[in-house]
């Protein structure tokens, strides 16, 4: 082996590491010569260029320096004026002797006055001293720029100037006898303004600033004017020394009457020079005036386009938020504002809107506006460009909103410009608070430092999921995360109130319709949050248990405690259950009308107590007694001398003639006992769901398993706990409409599924798809409850989100489009329980913005027709096409729900469509109802954690979740809501939060009832158009009566023609054609699309035994009570939501489970078993 060491010769010493780090002493023996590298020519001339013209600094003092210089020789000439004296003619008598003594005849010109002027010894030193100083600067500037063309350099008019005004006084230096000469110095001016250009100039560069083209040309145009006005005025008084001999202020007052146009005619010129200079002044004026006014106007109106600047001084005194955008619409702006500023303590905030294109009408007639002009500032600008960013004071702004645009063609393109506008303000802006809005999951990940995300794909799958399990999710949270404007003044004494709800809106509580007011009043309620020990609703309860404290604050106080979160945890649980014991650093999280800090209390009289606990069942909807909180202001809340009574019951009294006593409520107690609660055992091997399978299932050998997914299609998806497969499914199998070598079902009904399915149409299989799957196979899901998962979608999906799903039991896909009947046929919608109809990416950018959600829209009309037992969920763009959903032309119903909206947006409601029927049933949806909820998490910082848990798109260790439960037969000896509260407090340890109520109505003539001949059908038409609408009733019939299609009416003609053309025949035969003839007009529409299903059933080999056509929930109205009042009556099939403690933090009891309807997570009846 080669020695290394010897063959690699030693560093020299002043290489080795040791003089590198100490250096080398001995460099000064080397033969070295240190070199000096220059930016630019190492000359005399270079290095006087930098200093006067390319460093900025020493420019700028030399140019204000020579802009001083300026202004100093025109105040010279304005002394020179007020010390001469043109009587004396002093100046001419050097040069000849005998001028003094000539007689001038009348209407000759005397020069001498305009010729020579008095100039002291002291004044001409100073003005020589200046005109030298000048000259030498203007060619020493002069050579310094000097490029090849020197008649270049002589000919500007600068220069010109500089010789006119320098050159004389210097000339009087070696020729005393021209002392006097008049030299025209106030020509300066002009050199001043020239000057005073540069300065800017060089000051902008100077401080690093963007040049202001406004600031310019205005100061330009002013210097501008006020050089014309000196030369005219200086022009005037000395031409008129020869004449009116004027003074300095008559020569001020002539131009400005002259130029002004308004010429009183006192003043004049008296010699045809001065009479030519005015001439000469006004042609100038006329010519450079109106290019100075022409150049500011243009640039006024690209200022009003690109929105200006917001000042420094401004965002230093003042407090904004920046809100950035690829494209504004009026929708968008105004969902933003009203919410914006519906909080009392943002009244002062500003708005700067950053937005890369121009305002478009409706959005400038809208900025226009005072309440909204004084606000709002609109910039026209990228949030790529730091120029544009500084323009809106970005490092000053108190926060800033990035929002996508979800009507592009391409959402992936959109969130990739959303991510790189979200790195420019984090770099420009490190200590700004961020608010970003994306679009798609996959890529939240890029953004994970802004302060608040909401991604659109996640929480829209997720409710439509959730909608599926707890009727009306969807219109839950969105009426949870807006802000109420007034619906939920119940009394006249609030009327006055005032506070963050700008306008009291009583229309739903003027409504004849019982179901509006108490849907109305309830709309109202929020999430609010306070601290324990500062809170008089629940400080009372430090030490307490969770359950307890939200039984009681509902109880006493009417509001509805859902959370806490510890002082030293930022995770918020939602119902922790019955051993949580409350502390007094714990902040509270409550839904109210109104938060408790605009709430005022007072104790009632003993006697009036008394009196109103007697009248405190009356009624099904009588507003509460317990507690009263309306509109967002300061609230008087009256209230009873309710103590905690250890052992309280609400037991109802034995009826008369009853000998038997209803069961008694046990009481919530202080602190959790373990032997009171009988939770729902959802992870115990010993519970009947997990024990207990059904011949089906065990024949099936499908057995769950419970955990985490072992895969996620995109990065940052919460892991959740969930029912899974054993081992995951092979992707032939997943196919729904072909059969494969493991199963050979090629329809839904061939599975033979024990619950009803849940179809999802949707375009393409997004990775937010995922997010409908998880809640919906939660691990509290109980199994025999889980309803198969069919997902209908125009395009195949990719392997990797095939690989994500196939770990889930009863998940299935199938390519095809709810346009097509036969697609609809085999994915098993005629025995499906719900249908999630998703809007189109591709639809979202129609040319008309509204437009975008009409095939989706005439699809879904086209499902309700067809199948009208079906539960059909909608998800649209814009909010204002909800009427269109369910759309009947002729049901005065749905038009007095149409006129009702028309008065809620006209007096300001956010939530104009909140009364349309589809809405309140929780029946459609549209994402940016949500955008609110990004708004909202500038005031309230926990909103979106709240909404995440509630939707099951988060899930913390001892947070609870959302839930329903449906009441039966067998709950109503409950009666009243407060009832109920303590019944599922001191059982489960549930905590209900509101009630879904559906309600049927009464209709005056149903479709499938009428029945006329075919002679009376040309009279009787009209009749029952006017019949059907006067008849009050609460809802519509499913179709207009006298609607009937082209086939029907073109079949009745030809029976007709038939009739008259056929020859005479037999008795028995003209009765049969007659009873033909009825018989087809008797069909009535709803019967024709039956048999349409029917035949296309028959013609795919599927049996019609599962299709019922005249089975529909048309006839009844559903609606949403949040937080109801204590003595609120349930009623039969009313669906509570709840919020459950999470089954993980709770011992499984040894005992045998307990049945009853509390234990059941329905959110639909699911003892009903679809006999396939």
């Amino acid at each position: 082996m080669v020695d290394l060491d010897s063959e690699v010769p030693p560093l020299p010493p002043r290489y080795r590491f040791r003089d590198l780090l100490l250096g080398d002493q001995g460099w000064q023996s080397d033969d070295r010569v240190q070199v000096e590298f220059y930016m630019n020519e190492n000359t005399f001339k270079e290095r006087l260029k930098l200093f006067f013209i390319k460093n900025q600094r020493s420019s700028l003092r030399i140019r204000l320096f020579n802009f001083s210089l300026k202004l100093l020789s025109c105040f010279l000439y304005i002394v020179r004026v007020l010390l001469d004296d043109p009587a004396q003619g002093l100046g001419c008598k050097e040069l000849n002797r005998s001028c003094s003594n000539q007689n001038y005849t009348p209407g000759t010109i005397d020069w001498s006055p305009i010729i020579w002027v008095n100039r002291s010894l002291p004044l001409w030193g100073l003005q020589v001293s200046v005109a030298v100083i000048s000259l030498f600067e203007t060619l020493l500037l002069s050579y310094l720029s000097y490029k090849g063309n020197i008649w270049e350099q002589i000919l500007r008019i600068p220069f010109l100037l500089e010789i006119i005004n320098a050159v004389p006084f210097i000339i009087t230096i070696f020729w005393p006898v021209l002392r006097n000469l008049f030299i025209p110095v106030f020509l300066n001016c002009w050199l001043a303004k020239h000057a005073l250009e540069n300065m800017i100039n060089d000051l902008h560069r100077a401080i690093q600033r963007t040049q202001s083209a406004m600031f310019n040309q205005v100061l330009i145009l002013i210097s501008t004017l006020l050089c014309l006005i000196f030369t005219c005025i200086c022009g005037i008084q000395h031409l008129e020394r020869a004449g009116n001999r004027l003074t300095l202020f008559d020569s001020l007052y002539f131009c400005i009457v002259t130029f002004s146009t308004v010429g009183f005619g006192d003043v004049t010129p008296k010699i045809w020079p001065s009479k030519l200079l005015v001439v000469i002044m006004i042609c100038v004026a006329l010519v450079v005036l109106p290019i100075q006014f022409e150049q500011l106007a243009y640039l006024w109106m690209e200022r009003q386009k690109s929105g200006g600047n917001y000042s420094r001084y401004r965002a230093q005194t003042e407090k904004h938020v920046v809100l950035c955008v690829s494209s504004l619409k009026i929708d968008l702006l105004m969902d933003f504002l009203n919410e914006f500023y519906a909080h009392p303590r943002l009244q002062d905030y500003y708005v700067v809107i950053l937005c890369p294109t121009e305002m478009d009408a409706q959005v400038r007639r809208v900025l226009q506006i005072p309440m909204w002009s004084q606000r709002v500032i609109y910039l026209q600008g990228s949030a790529l460009k730091d120029q544009d960013l500084l323009r809106a004071k970005m490092d000053n702004a108190e926060a800033c909103f990035i929002l996508s645009s979800r009507c592009e063609v391409d959402r992936t393109a959109a969130d990739h410009q959303t991510i790189l506008r979200a790195w420019a303000v984090k770099d420009f802006a490190p200590n700004c608070p961020l608010y970003v809005q994306i679009l798609k999951p996959e890529n939240k990940f890029h953004i994970k430092f802004a302060d608040h995300v909401v991604c659109e794909e996640e929480f829209k799958y997720a409710m439509l999921a959730l909608n599926c399990i707890c009727p009306a999710t969807s219109t839950l949270i969105t009426l949870l995360v807006h802000t109420s404007r007034g619906h939920t003044a119940p009394w006249e004494a609030f009327r006055q109130l005032t506070g963050t709800k700008q306008t009291l809106n009583r229309e739903s509580q003027q409504s004849p319709e019982q179901w509006q007011k108490m849907y109305g009043r309830c709309s109202g309620n929020e999430v609010y949050h306070i601290n324990l020990e500062e809170s008089t609703f629940f400080a009372e309860y430090e030490g307490k248990s969770f359950t307890y404290a939200s039984f009681h604050a509902h109880k006493k106080f009417g509001v509805c405690l859902i959370g806490v979160r510890k002082e030293d945890n930022k995770n918020i649980l939602l119902n922790p259950g019955p051993r949580y014991i409350m502390s007094s650093t714990d902040i509270c999280f409550y839904i109210n009308i109104t938060k408790e800090e605009n709430s005022a209390f007072k104790k009632q009289e003993k006697h009036r107590k008394n009196h109103e606990s007697k009248l405190s069942y009356h009624g099904a909807s009588r507003l509460p007694v317990h507690s009263i909180i309306a509109s967002m202001g300061t609230v008087a809340i009256d209230l009873q001398d309710t103590g905690c009574r250890s052992g309280a019951t609400l037991a109802l009294p034995a009826e008369g003639g009853k000998e038997g006593r209803r069961p008694s409520i046990a009481p919530v107690l202080e602190v959790a006992d373990s032997s009171s609660l009988h939770t729902c055992d959802l992870l115990s091997d010993q519970s009947e769901d997990e024990t207990t399978p059904s011949d089906d299932e065990a024949s099936a050998g499908l057995e769950y398993a419970k955990g985490y997914p072992p895969y996620s299609p995109y990065i940052g998806s919460s892991p959740t706990f969930c029912h899974l497969l054993h081992e995951k499914v092979p992707f032939c199998c997943l196919r729904l409409d072909k059969g494969c070598q493991h199963n050979y079902f090629e329809d839904a009904k061939a599975y033979g599924f024990k619950n009803k399915l849940i179809i999802v149409a949707a375009e393409t299989a997004g990775n937010g798809l995922y997010n409908f799957i998880v809640p919906l196979r939660a691990y509290y899901r109980p199994k025999k409850e889980l309803n198969p998962i069919v997902l209908l979608l125009d395009n195949p999906p990719d392997m990797h989100f095939l690989d994500a799903i196939c770990w889930f039991p009863m998940v299935y896909y199938m390519v095809g489009s709810i346009d097509n009947l036969d697609d609809l046929l085999r994915c098993g919608v005629t025995f499906a329980a719900n249908m999630v109809v998703v809007d189109k990416e591709s639809t979202m950018s129609a040319e008309e913005d509204y437009m975008a959600d009409a095939k989706t829209i005439v699809n879904v009309q086209t499902l309700f027709r067809l199948f009208s037992s079906l539960s059909i969920i909608t998800e649209l763009t814009h909010p204002a096409n909800m009427r269109f959903m369910q759309f009947r032309a002729k049901d005065c119903y749905s038009l007095a729900l149409s006129k009702l909206e028309k008065k809620e947006r006209e007096k300001g409601s956010n939530l104009a469509f909140m009364f349309r029927l589809p809405f309140a049933a929780g029946r459609v949806f549209s994402i940016s109802m949500l955008d609110t909820l990004l708004y909202q998490s500038f005031v309230k910082d926990y909103m979106i954690s709240i909404t995440r848990l509630l939707l099951g798109l988060d899930t913390t260790p001892g947070s609870g979740f959302l839930c329903s439960m449906k009441i039966t037969e067998e709950d109503l000896w409950i009666r009243t809501y407060a009832r109920l509260y303590q019944k599922l407090c001191s059982s489960t340890g549930d905590i209900p939060i509101g009630v879904y109520r559906t309600e049927s109505q009464k209709l005056m003539t149903s479709e499938s009832q009428i029945s006329i001949s075919v002679e009376d059908w040309e009279d009787t038409k009209d009749t029952k158009e006017q019949f059907s609408c006067r008849g009050n009733h609460r809802n519509s019939t499913s179709s207009d009566q006298s609607d009937h299609p082209l086939l029907r009416r073109k079949s009745m003609q030809w029976a007709r023609r038939l009739s008259r053309r056929a020859p005479r025949h037999s008795a028995k035969t003209a009765e049969k054609i007659s009873q033909q003839r009825m018989n087809l007009y008797r069909r009535s529409e709803r019967q024709e699309l039956a048999e349409l299903v029917k035949n296309r059933m028959k013609h795919l080999g599927l049996s019609p035994a599962g299709y019922d056509e005249m089975n529909d929930h048309q006839n009844t109205l559903s609606y949403i009570l949040i937080n109801p009042s204590p003595d609120t009556r349930l009623e039969l099939n009313d669906i509570v939501y709840l919020i459950r403690p999470d089954p993980l933090t709770y011992v499984p009891n040894a005992g045998p489970s307990r049945k009853n309807s509390f234990c059941n997570t329905v959110g639909q009846d699911t003892r009903e078993e679809t006999q396939l």
